[in-house]
């Protein structure tokens, strides 16, 4: 029996929802056809600042493959990447907020706060590694 594309796409995005404990409404599954492969940028919304950062990035050969290897990611995340907490503001409003970001360093944490914006819109405070826990 051949496998239904979209119900395995669903199945893969329901688990990637359920390893980060945020709801549909919350992340963001932006496909790119590069030809032969398909690049997959998770984007999460945060509810409180009505604001959207690069969760991560994943390529497959497909969007099947691209979310199963985000999905790989997601389960192993926290055992290799560092935790960062970014303070910042927009420079359209006066509210300072705090965000938190997995990332190999913290030139990555900062391009997923950057994402899809510019980066002449947001002052950065702040940007800690979290200890270990």
């Amino acid at each position: 029996m051949a496998i239904d594309k979209n119900i395995e796409l669903n199945r893969l995005q329901t688990e990637i929802e359920e390893y980060i404990g945020l709801g549909k409404n919350s992340l963001v599954y932006n496909y790119e056809d590069l030809g032969s492969r398909t690049t997959l940028h998770l984007i999460t919304i945060n509810p409180r600042h009505n604001q959207s950062f690069l969760f991560h990035i994943s390529e497959g050969i497909d969007k099947v493959d691209a979310t199963k290897h985000m999905l790989e990611y997601v389960q192993n995340f926290k055992d290799r990447d560092g935790s960062y907490t970014i303070q910042w503001k927009l420079d359209s409003d006066n509210t300072l907020h705090t965000s938190y970001f997995s990332a190999k360093n913290i030139m990555s944490a900062l391009d997923k706060l950057y994402y899809d914006r510019d980066p002449n819109s947001i002052t950065v405070f702040s940007v800690n590694l979290n200890p270990i826990s």
